[in-house]
This record gives C-alpha cells, sequence and structure tokens, in this order.
C-alpha cells in the first residue's frame, strides 16, 4: 500500500470510523487519492486554491462517503513548488489548512511523491506525519529523510508514524523488519488493497471486515491517538531507525 492508496484509506477511516468530517486533500498532481474515491478530474484549477482561503473552500467537492470530501488535485500542481518559492510565504499551506479546518475536523493530506518546497510546507503544517514504508532497507532510509527534515525544520514538529506497509510474513527480510520494530503499525500484503484501484473504493467500503481493512483502521486509531498525545503536551516515543 502506497502513500496515495493509504491517505485514501485512512481519510475513509477517520469519516466512517471515527465519525470525524474529514477533507483528503490531494496535492499529488497525478490526482490519485481522488480516483480512489471514485471522482475524475476536472479542469486545470487546483493551482488557483494557493490565492486565497475563499478559493479553497468552493474547490472542496463531496464524496459518496457521509462526512467525507475531496479537495482534488489537477495537472497544475506540477507548478506549485515554483508557484510557493515565488511568493516566499513559507506557511502558506499551513494557512489554507487552519482555514479549511473551520468545517473540518481531520484533514488528510496526500503528499506529492517528492519532497520540495510544498515537502517542506506540509511538515510544516502537519500534526501528525504517517510515512508507510515497505520492508526493505531502502524505504528505512527514506524514513531518515524525512525524519532529519523535520528535525531540521524550524517551529512546530510533527509526530512521525512509521507504517510497515504490504508485509509478507512469508519472506524473511519482511519478518526481520518487522522483528526489528516491533511498535511499528503493520499493513499486510492483501490482493484486496489491489483492489481499491479496480473499484475506486476504499477497501473498508467493499470488505470492513477483510484484515487489511481492519489494519488500516487500526493505524487510524493510532494516528487519533497520536494527535491526543500531541496536543495534550505528552512525548512521543523515539519511532527513528537505527543507521547502520
Amino acid at each position: 500500500m502506497g502513500k496515495t492508496t493509504l491517505a485514501a484509506n485512512l481519510a475513509w477511516s477517520a469519516a466512517t470510523v471515527s465519525s470525524r468530517r474529514t477533507l483528503l486533500w490531494d496535492l499529488d498532481p497525478s490526482g490519485g487519492a481522488g480516483f480512489l474515491l471514485g471522482i475524475d478530474r476536472a479542469g486545470d484549477k487546483a493551482l488557483r486554491i494557493f490565492d486565497d482561503e475563499e478559493k479553497a473552500a468552493r474547490a472542496v467537492v463531496p464524496t459518496s462517503y457521509a462526512r467525507l470530501s475531496l479537495l482534488p488535485s489537477d495537472e497544475s500542481l506540477r507548478e506549485l513548488d515554483q508557484r510557493l518559492t515565488r511568493i516566499g510565504k513559507r506557511k502558506r499551506l499551513l494557512k489554507l489548512a487552519r482555514a479549511l479546518s473551520a468545517e473540518h475536523e481531520r484533514i488528510i493530506l496526500d503528499c506529492p511523491p517528492v519532497l520540495g518546497e510544498v515537502g517542506a510546507q506540509i511538515l510544516r503544517a502537519a500534526d501528525v506525519v504517517v510515512v508507510p514504508l515497505p520492508p526493505s532497507p531502502l524505504s528505512l532510509r527514506a524514513l531518515d529523510t524525512v525524519t532529519d527534515t523535520v528535525r531540521d525544520g524550524d517551529g512546530r514538529t510533527p509526530v512521525i508514524v512509521p507504517v510497515l506497509s504490504m508485509l509478507d510474513a512469508r519472506r524473511s527480510l519482511h519478518r526481520a523488519t518487522r522483528d526489528e520494530h516491533p511498535d511499528w503499525p503493520v499493513i499486510p500484503f492483501a490482493s484486496v488493497l489491489e483492489q481499491c484501484a479496480v473499484r475506486r473504493q476504499p477497501v473498508g467500503a467493499f470488505a470492513r471486515h477483510a484484515p487489511a481493512a481492519q489494519a488500516v483502521n487500526r493505524v487510524w486509531v493510532g494516528v487519533e491517538r497520536a494527535l491526543a498525545d500531541s496536543r495534550n503536551g505528552v512525548a512521543a516515543p523515539a519511532r527513528r531507525p537505527a543507521r547502520s
């Protein structure tokens, strides 16, 4: 389960399991999050929402799921990095998110595939950063990159929640990675997750009792717990993997 599939499924869990008014904000120009919720892209106006809060609020569209809305993406967001750098407003995304939170209790961001100015602004805005990691040494190095970026930033520091994704217990490397990080939540390898893109639905919408769907719900419960702890001033446990 990659970042977009996890973001869409966590948004469904937030809206359905936690009954939160939830916004899934798609910041990936490919528009995969909207696709997984059955919404086709239209137009090229996603970049314009960064002009002001009213444009952002008007761009929100409902989904077929109760309490779940989408702020869709399109190809114009390929220019977002340059736009944010040019205008020099380092907390523009945070300002928009705070305005949107007036109508949404939870905002889940599907990030672009590479870190840049957009990624930096997301880290400044986020309370919790969920990092899906296939059980491999390279993916763990990617977690190091995210952790370093957060620690080198200024101001508020989000909680980082690593998630071992698509874990296949038949593989020795996967088992070893799980054993090395027993406190990390796990989403098992399952064909039902691949069906999300085929059906264009979150897994919980068509296979709620499947082990993979339950695993996603447990990840969301962990996110809610991390939110509560951060807002109550409870220190989060260290989650960074050991360097080799």
